[in-house]
């Protein structure tokens, strides 16, 4: 399966920047920030072309588990920081960037004079790329280059300098004054960040084995279900359920790989929805309710940016569209709506309805399939389909 690899970590980027702006308040695109200035550090420092494109995927992602950093807040009331940099450095390597990259996000919050996370000499203990990813997003954390005055520009150079060899090593700090110029920071400001993305970052793209792209969607499953208390297996179920019914229907390994991710990245677009009306216990009001809707649309943005995920970005947008016309975004009705679009909508009604939600408790299979079958009676859902759940996701007799 051939895909654009860097398009789909752009698209996973700008997602985790709205988790990271929800969270610790961030500025808007900080991860396309951090990517741009470390491609360019990377090429001036004379990094491979296929360092440089680990590099910004490293950059793009390096706080991809921030969610599961304040789940773990939640969980224990007891978190590690290092898990923020620990687990992000997991995920990524899933990705399979190669070996250079291995403490990219890992040592990205190191310091030159060992006062950060795992209190490493960073000039001496780290590799230059996590080096790049420490003082880009600090020095973006520090002047909010998203918005910083061209005028400014000559106090951050005096703030990289009188840095360097405490915050910063000498060596990235040397390279960021080397790039930071005037052009630099106004390409760097929201009006123009995903033009210069699209100019500086190096395209990438993969014809992924099928053990890669299960460990993609694993990554992607885990970002999306750490985002509220009560989805935290949300999206992996819905792929384990996919899955099993691509078995049952004797889909081909492509067909199966491609519905198991699309299942996988169905609700990317919750990543934009705050976490307070996700976990919310009463009902709902019409304004909520509008913005809850609104993460399939960011699902049809995002996925729709990617070369190679057509098949995939249809079926993941529209999980919430129903046979009879009466679901959303776009109302779409049942001759619109191919089989697997139809598969995954009634696999997603199944497992919400199924698992605890602030609004009810978690149902038994048995409990779960009569309110299935009613929505059958409306023209929903596809009667078909959700008979052949019936079976396959009965628990077995013995």
């Amino acid at each position: 399966m051939l895909i654009r690899m860097d398009q789909l970590i752009q698209a996973l980027g700008t997602a985790l920047d709205a988790v990271e702006a929800e969270l610790l308040g961030a500025s808007t695109n900080h991860g396309k920030r951090i990517a741009v200035l470390c491609s360019l550090m990377g090429r001036r420092s004379g990094m491979s072309e296929e360092t440089v494109r680990a590099l910004t995927a490293c950059a793009l992602l390096h706080d991809n588990a921030l969610s599961e950093y304040i789940a773990e807040e939640i969980d224990s009331q007891i978190p590690s920081f290092n898990l923020h940099c620990t687990a992000g450095q997991r995920n990524v390597d899933t990705l399979d960037l190669g070996a250079e990259s291995s403490d990219f996000v890992l040592y990205h919050h190191e310091r030159a004079d060992g006062n950060g996370a795992f209190h490493k000499k960073a000039a001496e203990e780290t590799s230059l790329g996590s080096q790049f990813i420490s003082i880009t997003d600090s020095l973006d954390v520090h002047y909010h280059l998203q918005r910083v005055p061209l005028q400014s520009l000559e106090d951050i150079r005096l703030y990289i300098r009188d840095k360097a060899d405490s915050h910063y090593t000498r060596r990235s700090a040397e390279v960021l004054l080397d790039v930071l110029d005037s052009p630099v920071i106004e390409s760097l400001s929201d009006q123009y960040i995903h033009e210069t993305a699209a100019r500086v970052l190096p395209p990438w793209s993969v014809d992924i084995e099928q053990h890669v792209l299960l460990d993609l969607a694993a990554f992607v499953s885990r970002i999306i279900d750490c985002k509220s208390v009560f989805t935290r297996k949300h999206s992996v179920q819905i792929a384990e359920k996919a899955w099993k019914m691509g078995e049952y229907y004797r889909y081909d390994p492509s067909t199966r790989i491609q519905l198991y991710l699309a299942a996988s990245m169905h609700d990317l677009g919750k990543l934009f929805i705050p976490t307070a009306i996700l976990e919310k216990t009463s009902r709902l009001n019409d304004e909520e309710f509008r913005i809850i809707q609104q993460h399939i649309y960011k699902t049809w943005e995002l996925l729709g940016t990617i070369e190679g995920f057509e098949t995939i970005h249809r079926w993941a947008s529209q999980h919430h569209e129903r046979l009879n016309g009466t679901g959303y975004p776009f109302a779409k009705k049942a001759s619109e709506l191919d089989f697997n679009a139809r598969l995954l909508a009634c696999i997603d009604i199944y497992q919400a309805v199924s698992e605890e939600r602030p609004y009810h408790k978690s149902r038994s299979h048995y409990e779960t399939m009569p309110i299935l079958y009613d929505l059958v009676q409306t023209g929903a859902i596809d009667r078909g389909i959700v008979r052949d759940m019936d079976i396959v996701f009965a628990p077995a007799k013995y």
